[in-house]
């Protein structure tokens, strides 16, 4: 598994996993806000399986 998320992707997927994980516990309060945990874990990680499947990559590291 390579890294194929770059800085800013990776940055922007957490801050949106925690904001619309927070709808769980604040607002609506609909099951629907742990989709926020996707771009959560992703963004953590620094993989995103749809963009190894597309063949995206925003990590600046060599290519390979």
């Amino acid at each position: 598994m390579k890294a194929n998320e770059g800085v800013i992707d990776r940055v922007l997927r957490v801050v949106v996993g925690v904001g619309v994980l927070s709808l769980a516990f604040i607002g609506p309060q609909t099951p629907w806000a742990y989709v926020g945990l996707v771009p959560l874990v992703t963004g953590l990680v620094g993989w995103c399986p749809l963009y190894a499947m597309l063949g995206f990559n925003t990590c600046p590291a060599k290519r390979v």
